[in-house]
């Protein structure tokens, strides 16, 4: 299940292969963007943004205007555009030599960058869309701090999470308003480490930093693995409860309980806990 380490790892993956490289074949198979095509253009950079990914292609220079001639286009650079795009539950990115046969079949593929060397398939991309560089902040601003980006900043995503008292803490850090990155997966996983019912209203948690600083440490760990681990156990079980409702907590083997929990009926989401080590506080 793509989450943030998933996301960072597909940018670092795509910014190797594309990174200052110029784009001899796009492919956009969404049909508002398949007329687009950045063949000639320069990929300046891949990054991610909590569990969102964008490459950014170099603007490329306009012709200086002949101020002779009414109606040319205003001289300067043209915009620089970006591919924004989302794996939501089942997308992900490839990268393949040029030549070398794919590893899913073509009808899934929703976008297709080449270069000299390399090709890139986002395939099953729940979201895909092109947009004017300039228009990044719109797209991606409203998200909190990156768990894996360079603007992390703890205490600011301490503060928008205790911004809304009652909500349950289990909600609160699957919004990506409040810290970007955290996915279902590690959602149960810090509530689980941290002691704390997932149900728990936000005012009641009296760790909160600590949930915070986990987070960052789970993610942080796992950004360079291509299997999740939460328990240390490298060999193991790599999780504590999720997942687990037919085998049981691992650590004191209570049945680990499953509810479906959102902010309203459209956003259910899975959630797994043990009612023994993860106990509800009273009322």
């Amino acid at each position: 299940m793509p989450e943030g380490d998933t996301v960072w790892r597909a940018a670092r993956e795509l910014n190797a292969a594309l990174a200052g490289e110029t784009i001899t074949r796009c492919d956009i198979r969404v049909p508002k963007f398949a007329t687009t095509d950045f063949s000639g253009r320069t990929v300046s950079g891949v990054v991610s943004r909590g569990k969102h990914l964008l490459i950014r292609i170099d603007p490329v220079d306009v012709a200086p205007v002949d101020e002779h001639a009414p109606g040319r286009a205003a001289s300067g650079p043209e915009d620089g555009w970006l591919l924004h795009s989302h794996l939501k539950m089942e997308g992900l990115w490839h990268v393949y030599d040029r030549g070398q046969r794919w590893r899913r079949p073509a009808f899934k593929a929703r976008c297709i960058l080449e270069t000299a060397t390399k090709q890139v398939v986002g395939f099953d991309l729940g979201f895909l869309r092109v947009l004017p560089q300039a228009e990044e902040d719109d797209a991606v601003g409203y998200l909190g701090p990156d768990l894996l980006g360079p603007d992390w900043d703890a205490a600011e995503a301490l503060r928008r999470i205790e911004s809304v008292p009652e909500r349950p803490i289990g909600l609160a850090l699957l919004d990506q308003r409040n810290l970007a990155g955290i996915g279902n997966v590690y959602r149960c996983e810090v509530c689980f480490l941290a002691g704390v019912h997932p149900l728990t209203p936000v005012a009641q948690v009296s760790n909160l930093p600590r949930i915070v600083d986990l987070s960052k440490r789970l993610l942080e760990a796992n950004k360079l693995r291509s299997r999740r681990i939460t328990t240390g156990n490298m060999r193991g079980d790599p999780l504590w409860v999720y997942n687990r409702e037919t085998r049981g907590c691992l650590r004191c083997g209570t049945k680990v309980l499953h509810e479906l929990v959102g902010d309203n009926a459209l956003e259910l989401r899975d959630l797994y806990y043990c009612p023994h080590c993860q106990p509800l506080p009273a009322t």
